[in-house]
């Protein structure tokens, strides 16, 4: 699924229209148009703003995760002030012997479910 496509998707799911999410966004409706009638996907330097606004990770809109096509990602990108990056930030507060632990924890719980 391309980049668009997941774009018009999560529109959708969203109950948003293109013109709100035109205003939303600031991206012109006729940019936004293009992309669905010339299979074109939105240039880089939109695609915060997308994801702020479908509320959805950048890497998500990119990479697809949840379309079936999703891989590990090398990197992460997390929002300061998210649960995750709590837990980023948390996580590299400890000194090495309680990373491990924490790291078989979680291996733990991994099996439990």
């Amino acid at each position: 699924m391309s980049i668009s496509e997941r774009v018009f998707n999560c529109i959708k799911a969203k109950g948003m229209s293109q013109k709100e999410f035109s205003e939303k966004t600031g991206i012109g409706q006729s940019t936004i148009s293009g992309w669905k009638s010339k299979g074109l996907n939105p240039a880089a330097d939109k695609i915060l703003i997308i994801s702020e606004v479908l509320e959805m990770d950048p890497y998500e809109l990119l990479a697809g995760a949840g379309d079936g096509k999703y891989n590990h990602p090398e990197m992460i990108m997390v929002r300061k002030g998210g649960e995750e990056y709590s837990f980023y930030d948390r996580f590299f507060q400890l000194n090495a012997e309680s990373r491990q632990r924490l790291l078989g924890y979680m291996d733990a719980l991994k099996e439990m479910q």
